[in-house]
């Protein structure tokens, strides 16, 4: 009964629908809707998955064997000019070899005039100096890089063939070397470098490399060079695009033991090379330099010994502070750090004690070396490396043949050379200052015989500082010293080991090993 009932559906739709109701019309609109609404969902769904997925799932290149997905080199442009520069034509070089090529142009700020850079997603710039209406995330070059590897692409180069950045990443892939390079065209072509970075000295010795039959490996690169090495290398070091970009890079590298292949590939120059002016070419060197000393302060660095033997300085002067400040327990804040006494400091040293040995000499002041100078100039004819600052002994009735002596007896006095001579704050002695801004000195310390006892007014609680025989004080005797010849007390060895105790001359360790041993640091 119940089913005799039912009408058929069309029946029930004309019914309601009246008699213009088509039933084959209503079904077709109705699946193409659902159709439609199927395709939608499948793509957000998709869209939505691939979203989801970690981002180095999304880039990480083919394995070994399987076809190319995309470039794996990210061109990163860092070492430019805002004022003059031929970004614009590098970029688009690469770009007309392959379009998907990805491309980061870096600056600190946003360059002007503004670079004329293609408004495509591959081609991005990065701006390294933080801002107030950006996250941390826009200021971190690593952020735009998602390729294994980076090029690393001077103002001026542009590509040539297709490919050739591929092949780069092929060489480095075969193992042998951490960074690859090729030679730019241009009028400073590169070159392959020896260098050895010394952070406890301070120091960076640039030196030709070791000959090569084909693709030389070296330390550094001087000139301009396409450097490619993976990404996860660069955004590991502690300055990865430091300018200048060769010198910060090469100085981190180079410490790490990591070798550069310079292979026998060329890149061609821009067909208008930037700098052509005498004034664009003075600026970009002027600013150069400026940001190479604060590259090479920033990193530790003090002295630069280059090929050939010239020295260049970045530590302090005459006219600035040294380069740390006051001594705590004997055990100045470098040691700490795993360092000794910058170069410039040990030069101001050596300058001041020479000078100040000159003066006592012209006046007839006998003096001597005293407490670590002396073990320094026992050691090796120098000041002890890690030594903070220089000592010598006077005779007190010496004093007053002295002008300068004399004048720190009433009050600080800067002689005609810009040196200070004063009365220490600390005690009866007298203290000689390299500079009124830099107060790198030597000590002097007045001594006086008692029954044939070298005795003064003033103890530190040093373990050097005793009395001892008069009779090591007759004769002095010469001994070298920080670069000039030194008075010393004859048979300096005993003298040191009455001061220090016994095998002190081959036993090196620092002032004060209770806070920190030479043993212990390194």
């Amino acid at each position: 009964m119940l089913q005799s009932s039912l009408l058929p559906i069309t029946d029930v739709a004309e019914a309601q629908l009246g008699p213009d109701f088509s039933p084959m019309r209503l079904t077709r609109c109705q699946a193409a809707l659902a159709a439609a609404i199927t395709v939608n969902l499948l793509v957000l769904f998709y869209v939505s998955w691939l979203q989801q997925q970690p981002r180095n799932a999304r880039t990480r290149g083919p394995r070994r064997g399987t076809a190319a997905a995309g470039p794996h080199v990210t061109v990163l442009v860092r070492e430019f000019e805002a004022f003059d520069n031929a970004v614009p034509e590098l970029v688009d070089s690469f770009l007309q070899q392959d379009p998907a090529q990805p491309v980061v142009v870096a600056a600190d700020v946003l360059p002007y005039p503004p670079l004329a850079l293609p408004r495509i997603p591959n081609v991005r710039l990065a701006l390294l100096q933080p801002a107030l209406d950006q996250p941390a995330a826009a200021s971190r070059p690593e952020t735009y890089v998602a390729t294994e590897f980076v090029a690393l692409v001077p103002d001026g180069a542009r590509a040539e063939t297709p490919g050739r950045l591929e092949r780069m990443a092929e060489v480095l892939r075969a193992g042998g070397a951490r960074l690859v390079a090729a030679r730019v065209a241009s009028a400073n072509p590169a070159r392959c470098l020896a260098l050895n970075v010394s952070l406890r000295e301070w120091s960076a010795r640039y030196g030709p490399a070791p000959s090569a039959p084909s693709a030389p490996r070296c330390d550094a690169l001087e000139g301009d060079a396409v450097v490619l090495l993976r990404a996860r290398d660069l955004f590991n070091l502690s300055a990865p695009l430091a300018r200048p970009l060769g010198t910060g890079l090469f100085l981190q590298t180079a410490l790490r033991g990591w070798a550069v292949q310079l292979l026998d590939v060329t890149f061609p120059a821009a067909r208008q090379p930037p700098l052509t002016t005498a004034h664009a070419r003075w600026k970009a060197e002027r600013e150069g330099r400026a940001r190479r000393a604060a590259l090479l302060r920033a990193l530790g660095i003090r002295l630069v010994s280059w090929e050939g033997g010239r020295l260049e300085w970045f530590g302090c002067s005459k006219e600035t502070p040294r380069c740390f400040g006051t001594v705590v327990g004997d055990t100045p804040s470098y040691l700490y750090e795993g360092r000794w006494t910058p170069p410039c400091c040990l030069r101001a040293l050596r300058e001041t004690a020479r000078y100040v040995v000159g003066v006592l000499e012209a006046a007839g002041v006998r003096y001597w070396l005293e407490g670590g100078s002396l073990l320094g100039a026992a050691r090796h004819g120098d000041i002890i490396p890690w030594d903070y600052d220089v000592d010598l002994g006077i005779y007190l009735e010496d004093v007053g043949n002295c002008e300068q002596l004399r004048g720190a007896e009433a009050g600080s006095v800067v002689d005609e050379r810009g040196f200070v001579w004063e009365k220490a704050i600390e005690g009866d002695f007298f203290r000689v200052q390299y500079s009124e801004s830099n107060h790198l000195h030597v000590d002097l310390w007045p001594f006086y015989p008692r029954n044939g006892v070298m005795t003064k007014d003033t103890w530190l609680d040093h373990r050097q500082d005793v009395e001892f025989p008069e009779h090591f004080l007759q004769p002095l005797v010469p001994l070298p010293f920080a670069g000039f010849m030194a008075q010393a007390p004859n048979n300096y060895r005993r003298f040191l080991e009455l001061k220090f105790g016994p095998g002190v001359i081959e036993s090196p360790e620092y002032p004060n090993p209770a806070l920190l041993s030479l043993a212990g640091s390194s």
